[in-house]
């Protein structure tokens, strides 16, 4: 598992440039240019199970679902930062990626720190620290389950018809 740092006002042009908005679409188009602009490692070294760890603001910017997609595709446990910006967190919500807001957390990380996050408990360890947030409610933890919002609605429908 890596943790994959980085600082404020991460917007959503350097999680996935905006060039791309209309020629990428899927996962697997998606990947390849996930922050290639601010990380061009990145896309070629992530693995399933990587935490990215961030400064405040993260996600600003435009709209795009693309970013959130992409790092969802590519199995990101989860974004642990300082602070979320309004719209990417929403989107984050729909596509089932686990987002964090502990800033105590971030400040604590220092290269190397094995992190742990238990996102219902409300638990980001980093080395030996642990730090507490409001634990993410049953409803969203379940849409992260069923691997998104869309999904998520129609088990739902599913189970209502029996």
């Amino acid at each position: 598992m890596t943790v994959w740092l980085y600082g404020d006002d991460v917007n959503t042009d350097m999680l996935f440039p905006g060039k791309y908005t209309y020629t990428c679409s899927t996962p697997e188009e998606i990947r390849p240019h996930l922050l290639e602009e601010l990380d061009p490692s990145f896309a070629s070294r992530v693995q399933r199970g990587d935490i990215i760890m961030a400064g405040k603001n993260f996600g600003c910017g435009s709209s795009r679902e693309q970013p959130v997609v992409g790092l969802r595709a590519v199995g990101i446990e989860a974004i642990v930062a300082k602070s979320f910006a309004r719209i990417f967190y929403r989107a984050a919500i729909n596509q089932g990626l686990v987002l964090i807001e502990c800033p105590a957390a971030v400040e604590a990380y220092r290269e190397g720190d094995p992190v742990e996050v238990d996102a219902e408990a409300g638990t980001v360890r980093v080395g030996e620290q642990v730090f507490s947030f409001p634990p993410l409610p049953p409803e969203i933890l379940a849409i992260r389950e069923a691997g998104g919002l869309l999904p998520y609605t129609w088990k739902k429908l599913q189970e209502k018809k029996g």
